[in-house]
């Protein structure tokens, strides 16, 4: 069973003087560099997921921004695919369904941000269509939501929604327990 591992959107505007700021951006891009360098140094196949926004109103991941590129932490190197989104799905309008048939994909691991957003969306739909995923919890980021008149805390949104994926949609687990686990 071949593994791959996805890297979806952390991009510039989620960090720290970006457009769309998350809580714990930073630390979460760290958690997933290191989870990226143990697929490369397993020479496992890495495929990082860029959202560009084409909406007119949209605010942030405009096309052609510094806030729209990946993030420093978790470039791409030589050989690696890089695909762009244009919707929270990592599968609609792309070419990702076929790449990762191309390698003879069936177990994905991911990392990324938003949580409520891009993460669970993809690993819904990457359940949906057969594979076995892996969510790794610290290696993704969220921020305050809003609803009805409560303000819900990042902390609380990310607890919520990896809760809702694990067991059901993925195996939520941390990294240090995903590389210990591949040693």
């Amino acid at each position: 069973m071949t593994k791959a591992l996805l890297v979806i959107d952390i991009q510039n505007d989620y960090f720290p003087g970006g457009k769309m700021e998350l809580v714990g951006s930073a630390e979460a891009a760290k958690v997933a560099a290191s989870v990226q360098q143990h697929f490369r140094e397993n020479g496992l196949p890495v495929i990082n997921i860029r959202h560009e926004s084409l909406k007119p109103d949209a605010t942030f991941f405009l096309p052609g921004t510094l806030g729209a590129q990946i993030h420093a932490d978790v470039l791409s190197v030589e050989g690696e695919v890089v695909i762009t989104k244009h919707y929270p799905n990592s599968f609609r309008e792309t070419g990702l369904g076929e790449v990762l048939a191309g390698l003879g994909v069936e177990e994905l691991t991911v990392v990324g941000m938003m949580t409520h957003m891009c993460i669970d969306t993809s690993v819904r739909a990457a359940s949906d269509l057969g594979y076995k995923v892996t969510l790794v919890g610290d290696a993704c980021a969220t921020k305050v939501l809003d609803f009805n008149g409560l303000n819900v805390p990042a902390p609380n949104v990310q607890a919520a929604y990896l809760a809702a994926l694990d067991g059901s949609f993925a195996t939520v687990v941390a990294a240090s327990d995903l590389l210990a686990s591949h040693a």
